[in-house]
C-alpha cells in the first residue's frame, strides 16, 4: 500500500538549513546542556551570539518583538495548553533549532518556519530567539509552513484544506503536482480539497473539532444539499460514529430514510480497539469501510461511489 507520510521533510526543500554555520540540533543540545552544567545562563538555543551581518543564510538571535508571522501561514489556531508546554520545554533545553525567517520591512522578520516555537519562546519570557535568515517566493513560503505543520499534524482538515488549495492557485498546480511538492499521496490532496465544498456552518464544526474529517465525507456523498444539513444536524445532535454516518448517508441517497425523525441507534458490541482500527481505515482511505469478525478471522469491504473514487483507492493500493 502507499505510504500517507511526507516523502520529504523541511531538509529536503532547504538543503543549507543545517549545514551552514556548522550547525546541527545535536551539537545543540550539547552545547545547552554542557552550559546549564556548568551553572551558566543558557542562552536561548545553546548558539553562541553572532555580530555578523543579516545576511541570507546566517544564524543570528533575533528579539521576539521584530517576529512577525507568515503571511502565508496555513494554521490559524494554537493550543494554548501545547504552548505551554513547549514553552517548560524551552525553559528546560532550550530552542534546539533555529526559526526560519525572511527580512521585512525595517527591522522586522517573518517567520516561515516556527511560528509555534517562537510563541512558545515569548511564554516562556525569553527576548531573544535565533534565527535563520532565509529568501523564499510566495509559493515558497507556503509550501515550507505547509510541510512543517503537516510533519507535526498541527493543521485541523480544513486548515490543511485551504493550505492545499492557496498552493495549488500561487503556483498554478493541480492537485499531483500539489501532492508531489508535500510528500502525499494524490488522493490525500483530493480528499481534503473535498472539505472546502462544506457551507460555513459545517467547515466552522470542522475547524471546531466537533465534526471530524471522516464526518464530513459521509455528508458530502449525500446528493442533495436538504439532506447533508439533516445528517449534520444528526451527527452534531447524537454524536453517531463516521460508520453510522456514513450507513445513514447511502440509506438517504437511496430514497430509503430522510431522518425526520430518529432513527434507533443499535448499539455496537465489537472490541473497543475493533473499533478504531475499523475507524482509522476510513480516515485513510476516505470511503465507507467496514470490518467484520475480530482480530483473529474476519472481512473487510471498501466501497466506492464512483469510478473516480475507485481509480483513487486504486491508486492508494497500487501507487508505487
Amino acid at each position: 500500500m502507499a505510504k500517507g507520510g511526507l516523502g520529504k521533510g523541511l531538509d529536503a526543500l532547504l538543503p543549507q538549513a543545517q549545514s551552514e554555520a556548522g550547525f546541527s540540533p545535536a551539537a545543540v543540545a550539547k552545547s545547552a546542556l554542557s552550559e546549564k552544567r556548568a551553572g551558566q545562563p543558557q542562552s536561548a538555543s545553546g548558539l553562541k551570539n553572532t555580530s555578523s551581518p543579516a545576511a541570507n543564510g546566517t544564524d543570528i538571535f533575533v528579539s521576539v518583538d521584530l517576529l512577525q508571522p507568515n503571511p502565508h501561514q496555513p494554521r490559524r489556531e494554537f493550543d494554548e495548553e501545547a504552548l505551554k508546554e513547549l514553552a517548560e520545554s524551552i525553559k528546560e533545553h532550550g530552542i534546539i533549532q533555529p526559526v526560519l525567517v525572511e527580512k521585512a520591512e525595517g527591522d522586522s522578520y517573518y517567520i516561515i518556519a516556527g511560528e509555534r516555537r517562537t510563541r512558545a519562546a515569548r511564554i516562556a519570557g525569553l527576548t531573544e530567539i535565533p534565527v535563520r535568515i532565509q529568501k523564499f517566493s510566495d509559493t515558497k513560503k507556503l509550501e515550507v509552513a505547509l510541510i512543517e505543520n503537516i510533519q507535526r499534524e498541527d493543521l485541523n482538515p480544513l486548515e490543511e484544506a485551504k493550505a492545499y488549495y492557496k498552493l495549488m492557485e500561487l503556483g498554478n498546480l493541480n492537485q499531483e503536482e500539489t501532492a508531489r511538492r508535500v510528500g502525499k499521496n494524490r488522493s490525500t490532496v483530493a480528499n481534503a480539497l473535498r472539505l472546502l465544498k462544506l457551507p460555513e456552518n459545517m467547515q466552522k464544526a470542522l475547524s471546531a473539532g466537533t465534526l471530524s474529517a471522516g464526518h464530513a465525507r459521509a455528508i458530502l456523498s449525500v446528493n442533495d444539499s436538504t439532506s447533508r444539513t439533516k445528517l449534520f444536524n444528526r451527527i452534531i445532535d447524537d454524536g453517531i460514529s463516521v460508520r453510522e454516518a456514513e450507513e445513514l448517508a447511502a440509506e438517504m441517497n437511496k430514497g430509503k430514510i430522510s431522518l425526520s425523525k430518529k432513527t434507533v441507534k443499535t448499539a455496537d458490541k465489537r472490541d473497543a480497539d475493533y473499533i478504531f482500527l475499523e475507524q482509522n481505515l476510513i480516515e485513510k482511505l476516505g470511503t465507507k469501510v467496514s470490518l467484520k469478525g475480530n482480530f483473529e478471522r474476519g472481512s473487510i469491504t471498501i466501497d466506492y461511489f464512483s469510478r473516480e473514487d475507485l481509480d483513487r483507492l486504486y491508486n492508494i493500493f497500487f501507487a508505487e
